[in-house]
């Protein structure tokens, strides 16, 4: 069943898989999303509005092999709404968008915008290939973005190491300096992520090493598709990651040495 990932984030044409089929619409549940209003100006959460099975002043709960109408309402205002087309296959486990109004946004994350500064005209690119389902023309430019800021990246990385790791972490980055190959250098450092960037004990820079080493050339436009929204997602969550912790510690040496400060006046 379609939940509020795909209604919220998913691209045109990108596919959603179900592990089971969901062919009688009176089982889909009507899930609420969280989206920007534009009455509003602000994040809401919108309600659906419409039946799933109500199509044109007849009553059809099967779902095989047809476009389903949602339609969606801002639960704070009761104005703005969104439309949302979606494809349902004739096994009722896989589901595309095939239209929505308002379009899908084109937007970057405002941290990783500044980050990239003069790479986030080509990570644009990638955002505007994934929202047109161009799959291997959106993991190219998030493959050229990841390659062009890897050093940077890593080298960011470096005051966020325990220090039990922190030797181990500064002569691999050293190695790092010898390749090209962007994989080559998660390679060197990956196992030394300090836990801070790996949530739920899950390591961004192996998963970023597995997506980047993919055959861009032997996979199909909907893989590429796939594999440039886990590039994305992971580097969104380091560059955040990294300004949160660095913040944080900022934030509080400033605190301590006011205290200390005070303490000793």
């Amino acid at each position: 069943m379609i939940d509020k990932e795909f209604i919220e984030e998913y691209s045109l044409f990108r596919k959603y898989k179900s592990n089971q089929s969901y062919s009688n619409l009176q089982d889909w549940k009507k899930t609420p999303i969280n989206m920007s209003c534009n009455n509003c100006k602000s994040l809401q959460t919108f309600n659906l509005t419409n039946s799933f099975y109500y199509d044109g002043g007849k009553t059809d709960i099967n779902s095989l092999n047809r476009v389903i109408n949602l339609e969606y309402v801002c639960q704070s205002c009761k104005i703005f709404q969104r439309y949302f087309y979606v494809y349902v296959n004739e096994q009722a486990n896989e589901f595309y968008k095939v239209g929505q109004y308002p379009e899908w946004e084109i937007k970057m994350d405002k941290n990783l915008e500044k980050t990239l500064s003069k790479h986030s005209p080509t990570f644009r690119k990638g955002l505007v290939c994934e929202s047109q389902g161009y799959g291997i023309g959106a993991f190219a430019y998030y493959r050229r973005i990841s390659e062009e800021i890897i050093d940077e990246l890593l080298d960011s990385i470096t005051d966020l190491i325990e220090e039990e790791n922190k030797l181990k972490y500064v002569q691999a980055l050293e190695k790092t300096k010898n390749t090209r190959v962007t994989q080559e250098k998660i390679d060197l450092v990956k196992d030394l992520l300090p836990s801070i960037l790996k949530p739920n004990g899950m390591n961004p820079l192996g998963v970023l090493h597995s997506e980047l080493s993919e055959g861009l050339h032997a996979l199909t436009d909907e893989a590429c598709l796939e594999n440039a929204n886990h590039i994305k997602s992971i580097l969104t969550f380091l560059i955040n990651q990294i300004i949160q912790s660095k913040e944080s510690a900022k934030t509080f040496t400033s605190s301590m040495k006011s205290l200390l400060e005070k303490k000793s006046k």
